[in-house]
């Protein structure tokens, strides 16, 4: 049985992630920080019979990170697969209104949090030429007005999947990153519906994208067995 850890569990994409894997026979490990509700929810929503556990881990924190891993590895095994869903972002603003600690916030768990999971992980991969996918965004290929600090992090996840693949590529290691355009969710709940039907109208596909397409992606990339240091884009046509 392969093993797959993700991280966000308790997030709308990395639950989908979750539940589409499970689909496909995973055992799964599910890091959460706070929502212990969230994750707990999303363990009675798997198939029945799928060996899985919750951690807490603060993932901007090496040590919290090492010990995810330990348990991991000592309840279910080195894992095949790592999916980093995790993420944050500010509410909208322009630049002069974001604070010195808001922009590290940001940049400790969307980039530190990105670099000390795949840096955990590559041990495990190495000893089943597995893969690692991070879901990126939109914002970090095209940028985003009012979203300049997110914007920043997700670019340098974007650039760092791309580093990273070709530095673990002769251990048979893929890293590739999923970019989606706009899922709603907790993270964007301060959009009105205007907002978000606004955004719909200007995707060339006419509407918003799930947290079960982006998981769709993720699927594909773990199957893709020659693609790596790719950014696929999961926007409905606004990165073409």
């Amino acid at each position: 049985m392969k093993i797959a850890l993700i991280a966000g569990s308790s997030g709308v994409i990395g639950g989908a992630c979750a539940l589409a894997l499970a689909r496909e026979g995973y055992a799964l490990a599910l890091q959460y920080h706070t929502n212990e509700q969230a994750a707990r929810d999303l363990l009675h929503r798997l198939p029945e019979g799928t060996p899985a556990f919750i951690f807490p881990a603060d993932i901007t924190k090496k040590e919290e990170v090492e010990a995810l891993f330990a348990a991991t590895r000592q309840r279910l095994g080195y894992i095949d697969v790592l999916v980093n869903a995790a993420g944050t972002a500010l509410p909208q603003m322009t630049l002069d209104a974001v604070t010195v600690d808001e922009m590290d916030q940001v940049y400790a768990l969307n980039v530190r949090g990105a670099m000390l999971l795949s840096q955990a992980a590559t041990p495990h991969l190495i000893k089943k030429e597995g893969c690692m996918v991070h879901i990126s965004s939109l914002w970090g290929i095209v940028g985003g007005a009012c979203e300049s600090v997110y914007s920043a992090s997700k670019g340098a996840v974007n650039a760092f999947i791309k580093a990273l693949a070709k530095e673990l590529a002769p251990s048979r290691i893929r890293v590739n990153g999923v970019a989606p355009g706009l899922v709603p969710s907790p993270m964007n709940a301060q959009l009105t519906e205007e907002d978000l039907s606004a955004f719909a109208a200007a995707t060339p596909l006419g509407s918003l994208v799930t947290a079960e397409q982006v998981a769709e992606a993720v699927c594909y990339l773990i199957h893709a067995s020659m693609v790596t240091g790719q950014i696929l884009s999961v926007d409905g046509g606004i990165v073409i």
